[in-house]
């Protein structure tokens, strides 16, 4: 019984501390840029050991695979269909305001051919849940569900950051937000895509 809890406990430590690793990795990248990421640099940004961050990652390369992996769990929390649509684009337009170094790494991801399935499971479900509101309401419609898909997606997570550094590089974070928000809710609107 007492090895089972030391095990849990060890256990319950252990993913404490990955986490901590993953949230300090993505303050350093959203500081300084991925570049500057390194295990040294994470090691003292804690005040642990380099053995200590070896322990989790074995490499950099591992380390920013699992920041990558979770800035697209950020990202698929804002593509959950069972969100309402206001909240889906409020998630999706404050992580990439507020992460730019990391919307970078998942844009480089977004554009480098790999399958859209193996960062965003669910991708063909949104798909098709697009195309068959669309095709309710307008029926007889020709539509690319995919196409649309990928236009909203590009548009919210591209969108905000070329807005932020060359429209308006003086407006506030929030007011970036809400604008957006307003103007993708008004083109699912006009669509017919809000549930």
């Amino acid at each position: 019984m007492n090895a089972i809890r030391s095990e849990a406990r060890r256990n319950k430590g252990f993913e404490e501390t990955h986490q901590e690793l993953i949230e300090t990795a993505v303050r350093l990248i959203s500081e300084k840029g991925t570049d500057a990421l390194s295990i040294a640099a994470l090691s003292r940004a804690m005040g642990i050991n380099r053995t200590t961050v070896y322990y989790h990652f074995d490499s950099r390369e591992a380390l920013l695979a699992a920041v990558k992996q979770s800035a697209k769990d950020q990202l698929a929390r804002g593509m959950d269909i069972g969100a309402s649509a206001p909240e889906r684009i409020s998630l999706i337009n404050r992580f990439v305001l507020d992460n730019p170094e990391l919307i970078k790494l998942w844009i480089d991801d977004f554009v480098s051919g790999k399958n859209i399935r193996d960062s965003y499971p669910p991708w063909d479900e949104l798909v098709e849940g697009i195309r068959d509101r669309f095709t309710s309401e307008h029926p007889g419609v020709e539509f690319d569900a995919e196409v649309y898909c990928v236009m909203l997606l590009a548009g919210a997570i591209i969108g905000p950051r070329v807005f932020a550094n060359s429209v308006q590089p003086e407006a506030s974070i929030q007011s970036i937000a809400e604008r957006f928000l307003r103007e993708e809710q008004r083109t699912v609107e006009r669509d017919q895509l809000l549930p």
